[in-house]
């Protein structure tokens, strides 16, 4: 998720271990522990574009990292204020751990990929039922947060709890909804399916992007799964990447061919040739736009390169109004 959600989760889940006096002590201090795991993203290179990919959500964000994240938050955060503000050190403690131990799971309920399980196994996990971004989760506990520690209530605590997790429990249903969806498209198409997923688009669990894999190439789709009636809107088709065939000049044994396969890792081998830029390897998942081919990021190679060359990571920022006008219209499209 965003910093500011995972800070506010870390802050709400804090406040649940606080006394009433207490509520806006455990905001401040649950809430920096539950941003805490991102400074992963300082852990970048730069010669080498994909380093920030392997590393964020990488060891801070796994389940075996908790008690020495949250010890560590403790140490930095009980000097500079839980001494000052005459709380003891344990109560410090289980606020940190508490506020850390959010962030990992609260990431692992996306689609982009958390390494949960670090170091035993290097597996992304990713529940894909809500957005990175997602201000009808985040705006809520916002509130709920605010009120119990304006009006001293931990009534408000209970209240954001039980819309974290009804709002969470929605979105399994809507992913589920959606993979009904998109297997049932497939059907009708005659397609056999290699396999199948469904991710929420930007911001929302209304519309969703669906892509599944058969005879050698990605086909998506955006779907509106409804109560009674559900929307399609039916996208492209793309070939799945095959390095040989699409680089045919690409040395395999050169640092661009081996910053393929990190991508490939990165993006679960969602992977396919930009249709616009045949030198553009891009990561199916993300697009603004759920049934368009245009991806959020991709990595660019280079015939010009020395074989020690690494491959030049990239973003789309074209056309972000026009697609965001899009998105919202079928997201109200009724």
């Amino acid at each position: 998720m965003d910093l500011i959600t995972q800070g506010v989760l870390g802050a709400l889940l804090a406040q649940t271990q606080a006394k009433t006096k207490q509520l806006g002590k455990a905001v401040i201090i649950g809430g920096l522990a539950g941003m805490a795991p991102d400074l992963d993203v300082l852990i970048r290179s730069s010669s080498d574009p994909l380093l920030f990919l392997e590393f964020h959500r990488h060891f801070t964000h796994s389940l075996f990292f908790i008690p020495i994240g949250g010890l560590l938050c403790s140490l930095v955060l009980y000097p500079l204020l839980g001494k000052r503000w005459q709380l003891s050190y344990l109560q410090t403690l289980i606020w940190c751990l508490v506020g850390f131990a959010t962030h990992g799971l609260l990431d692992g309920c996306t689609s982009y990929g958390t390494q949960l399980l670090w170091p035993l196994s290097n597996e992304r996990f990713a529940g894909s039922f809500i957005s990175i971004i997602d201000p009808l989760f985040t705006l809520p506990l916002m509130l709920f947060i605010y009120l119990a520690f304006k009006k001293s209530s931990r009534r408000y605590v209970v209240l954001g709890v039980l819309w974290m997790v009804a709002y969470l429990a929605l979105g399994y249903i809507q992913h589920q909804r959606a993979i009904n969806i998109g297997e049932k498209i497939a059907e009708e198409r005659g397609h056999s399916v290699q396999r199948l997923t469904a991710k929420p688009s930007f911001g929302n669990l209304v519309v969703w992007k669906i892509i599944y894999e058969s005879d050698g190439y990605f086909y998506i789709d955006a779907v509106k799964p409804g109560l009674f009636q559900s929307k399609v809107w039916q996208g492209k088709k793309l070939a799945i990447l095959d390095v040989k065939r699409d680089f045919p000049w690409l040395d395999l044994n050169s640092q661009q061919a081996k910053d393929i396969e990190r991508f490939r890792w990165f993006a679960a081998d969602f992977l396919a040739v930009d249709p616009e830029n045949p030198q553009r390897i891009i990561d199916m998942r993300y697009s603004l736009v759920p049934n368009t081919l245009i991806a959020l990021w991709g990595i660019e190679l280079s015939k010009q390169a020395t074989s020690e060359a690494h491959i030049r990571y990239s973003m789309n920022h074209r056309n972000r109004k026009e697609s965001f006008n899009l998105l919202l219209s079928m997201i109200f499209d009724d």
